[in-house]
C-alpha cells in the first residue's frame, strides 16, 4: 500500500532518520514539500523553460551554421557550385536536417541535464517545482528520456486540467513521475 502512495503523502520522517539513497530525484522529508503541481503553476515554469531552450537553441545553431560556413569557406566542404555558403546552406535539405537535429539534441539536452542533476529546469525552480520519482527506483536517464518525448512538447501537461484529484501529467505517468511544489528551504540548492 505505500508503494501506491505519493512523496506527499507519506509519513514525515524524524529529523534523526536519514534516507540511504543520495540520488537527487527521491525522497525527501514531506514538510519539504507539498502537494503535486497544478497546471497554471507548471505552465508559468514551462514558459520561462522555452525562453530558455530557445536561448539555448539559438546559440548552438549559431554554433553550426558558423562551423558550416568555415568548413565551406575553406574547401573542407564541396560548395555544390553556389557562390556563397549561405545559399547552399539553404537550397539543401541534408544541412538543413543537420543544424535542425543539432540544436533539438541540444535542447533536449537542456531538459535532461537539468532534470537529472537536481529534479529541476530554471524554469521549476523559479516556481518551485521539482521531479520526484513515484516508485521507489531512482529517475534514471530512461525514464527521463521517456519523460521528455511523452509531453509532446508540453502538450502532455494539458492532461493536468483534466486529471483534477491527481494532478498528473501524460509525461508523469509514463515516466511514473510526479512534480510536487516545493518549500522555500527545500528549493535551495543547498538541500539538494
Amino acid at each position: 500500500m505505500a508503494k501506491n502512495k505519493t512523496r506527499a503523502q507519506q509519513r514525515v520522517p524524524n529529523k534523526s532518520e536519514k534516507s540511504a539513497n543520495t540520488e537527487p530525484n527521491t525522497a525527501q522529508p514531506a514538510n519539504d514539500f507539498g502537494e503535486r503541481a497544478g497546471f497554471f503553476r507548471r505552465l508559468a515554469a514551462m514558459v520561462y523553460d522555452v525562453l530558455v531552450a530557445v536561448a539555448v537553441g539559438m546559440c548552438a545553431a549559431m554554433v553550426m551554421i558558423v562551423t558550416l560556413i568555415v568548413m565551406l569557406k575553406n574547401g573542407g566542404l564541396d560548395m555544390q557550385g553556389f557562390a556563397e555558403p549561405a545559399d547552399l546552406i539553404q537550397a539543401s535539405t541534408g544541412y538543413k536536417l543537420l543544424i535542425q537535429s543539432w540544436v533539438g539534441l541540444w535542447v533536449a539536452g537542456f531538459f535532461l541535464w537539468f532534470w537529472k542533476r537536481g529534479g529541476q529546469t530554471l524554469g521549476m525552480r523559479a516556481w518551485r517545482l521539482r521531479i520526484f520519482s513515484t516508485v521507489e527506483e531512482p529517475v534514471t536517464m530512461t525514464r527521463l528520456i521517456t519523460r521528455l518525448v511523452g509531453s509532446l512538447f508540453g502538450l502532455g501537461t494539458l492532461l493536468v486540467l483534466f486529471d483534477v484529484k491527481e494532478k498528473q501529467s501524460l509525461q508523469d505517468r509514463l515516466a511514473k513521475t510526479e512534480v510536487l511544489k516545493l518549500s522555500k528551504e527545500a528549493n535551495d540548492h543547498k538541500s539538494w
